[in-house]
């Protein structure tokens, strides 16, 4: 089956959003950590460097997860190649 202009745009836009979530999933895993001394404060009796790394971050990953499915399944549902109920 030849490659069409609908499957390259879809894995267009699956690349993009790729790109773009993993690019803040790089600035939030390596940019708190590389700017972690300047963030020198008490934040609930931690320093908030490590509460962003402890907690801030693991809160961002879920939402990347979050944003990214519900992205993929409006996505799969334009280009209709989504799983229909009655084929499962």
């Amino acid at each position: 089956m030849p490659i069409t202009s609908s499957h390259r745009e879809y894995w267009r836009r699956n690349l993009r959003m790729t790109a773009a979530l993993f690019a803040v999933w790089f600035a939030v895993t390596f940019g708190v950590g590389w700017f972690a001394r300047d963030l020198a404060f008490d934040f609930f009796g931690w320093p908030f460097s490590f509460y962003m790394a402890a907690q801030g971050a693991q809160v961002v990953y879920v939402l990347i997860i979050g944003f990214y499915a519900h992205y993929m399944n409006r996505l799969d549902r334009t280009f209709d190649v989504y799983e229909r109920e009655d084929e499962r």
